[in-house]
């Protein structure tokens, strides 16, 4: 018994030992580490908050409630009727009937630019036409007549008799317009009366047919079928393009779209007016691709301006003293870097018209007067071919002083059976020596519009140098 109790006794004051050891040094010292722990600090990343939410709503946004308001009763809904063939069936063969003929509806827009109802749209819109009708605004429908139009700028004239003044759209200066100005799209598209779209201006003078003939202000305003011959407006409802062109594989808008420049389609409307037909004026000089092999190798892709590569003779550019090797960098206030920069800005002037050219000459800077010469100086239509007279380059090349150019060659008859195409050289017809676009022009007075009647021979120079004589029944 005395043994049991003995054991117990032990193990209680064992407990009581080790409980007492515990809380006198472990539990404190436990306690002492957690009280010498380290905090991490937080992890910042530099940060402006200036631009807070009150400050943000006194910045001036975008407002284009008035310049819609001011466009939308001027742009109408243009509507094409044209007679085509429909196709035989084998009952029209084996019966004789002719081929029957079904009105072809096409639509696009249009926009007022005078009170007494004249209005610019694209050629493309009304062409083939037999008939023409807008609708405004307010669904009055008018009969149109077609006043003109210039297939290369792809703009056409039309003109209505309203019984009231028309609202109308001013033009404003396209030249002006700054890359990354607000502007709006109006027109019809899809059918859809008054639509009103909004972007930037993207891009200037873009060219989309590869041959420095085109002059587009680009912008990424939703533009789509209809919307053709519609306006492109500034923020204070001026006209600044007349909506021409989208690119898409779908034929529907994906991002860009391109409108020919207010100052181009008024001039062009001007012209149609006054002369029934519109004045070019030329420079009369021929440029250097800056994308070409040539350039590239001259170092002339990296200059700032166009290379002039040939002046043209009896030109306006020749007489007044520009030559081969300069660079042009500035046309009146106009700054140039492309050819579609030189080419859209003269598509706003005329014939006899002087302009201030800026060129570079042996590192000086020259600024020369130019009287912009007439197109029919320099290039003549002749048997359905445009033919220019030739440069000192291609004299040279070809070992010969006299010929002229063919620039288009629109004639399938030459082209299929002799092979005639641009880059081609006319030595003579006839037997005469062609010297000049003057001898071709003196050959027209002679035979007068039947001209091919009378044209029994001809002499050319191909591509390749190769002198070739044709007998021409």
């Amino acid at each position: 018994m005395k043994k049991i109790l003995t054991l117990v006794f032990v193990s209680v004051l064992g407990g009581i030992i080790t409980l007492s050891a515990y809380k006198l040094f472990i539990e404190k010292e436990s306690s002492t580490v957690a009280v010498k722990s380290s905090v991490e600090q937080p992890f910042f990343v530099p940060t402006n908050y200036k631009a807070t939410h009150a400050n943000l709503a006194t910045e001036e946004l975008p407002n284009f409630i008035t310049a819609a308001d001011k466009t939308v009763d001027a742009v109408v809904h243009v509507k094409n009727t044209a007679l085509v063939s429909s196709p035989m069936s084998l009952q029209d063969l084996f019966f004789g009937r002719q081929q029957s003929k079904r009105a072809q509806i096409g639509t696009g827009s249009g926009v007022i630019i005078s009170p007494d109802g004249y209005i610019i749209t694209n050629n493309h819109v009304i062409a083939g036409s037999e008939s023409i009708s807008i609708t405004l605004n307010d669904n009055k429908i008018y009969e149109a007549e077609l006043v003109g139009t210039d297939e290369k700028t792809d703009i056409a004239l039309l003109k209505v008799e309203p019984e009231n003044d028309l609202p109308f759209i001013t033009f404003g200066d396209s030249d002006a317009a700054q890359i990354g100005e607000w502007v709006l799209a109006v027109g019809n598209p899809f059918n859809l009366t008054s639509t009103v779209t909004a972007g930037i201006i993207s891009a200037k003078a873009r060219d989309l047919s590869g041959q420095n003939s085109q002059s587009f202000i680009q912008t990424d305003a939703a533009v789509n079928p209809g919307n053709s011959g519609g306006a492109l407006v500034n923020s204070n409802g001026e006209l600044v393009g007349i909506n021409t062109a989208i690119t898409s594989q779908t034929g529907s808008y994906i991002g860009y779209s391109f409108a020919v420049p207010s100052n181009i389609a008024r001039k062009v409307v001007e012209d149609i007016i006054e002369f029934g037909n519109v004045q070019n004026g030329i420079l009369g000089v021929s440029l250097l691709n800056s994308n070409s092999k040539e350039a590239i190798e001259k170092g002339l892709n990296e200059i700032n301006g166009v290379y002039v590569a040939d002046v043209t003779e009896q030109s306006g550019a020749e007489k007044a003293g520009i030559k081969t090797g300069d660079i042009i960098k500035r046309i009146d206030n106009i700054e140039i870097s492309k050819f579609s920069d030189l080419s859209g800005y003269l598509k706003t002037k005329r014939p006899n018209d002087v302009v201030n050219v800026e060129i570079i000459r042996n590192d000086e800077i020259k600024t020369i007067p130019v009287e912009l010469s007439k197109t029919d100086i320099l290039t003549i239509d002749f048997m359905n071919m445009e033919l220019k007279n030739l440069s000192e380059e291609r004299k040279t090349k070809n070992n010969i002083n006299y010929g002229v150019e063919v620039i288009r060659n629109n004639n399938d008859w030459l082209s299929e059976n002799l092979g005639v195409s641009s880059k081609y050289i006319i030595t003579d017809i006839n037997n005469i020596k062609i010297k000049s676009i003057e001898d071709i022009s003196r050959l027209k007075q002679k035979y007068g519009p039947n001209i091919e009647q009378y044209v029994k021979k001809i002499g050319l120079i191909n591509k390749h140098g190769e002198r070739e004589q044709y007998l021409i029944r």
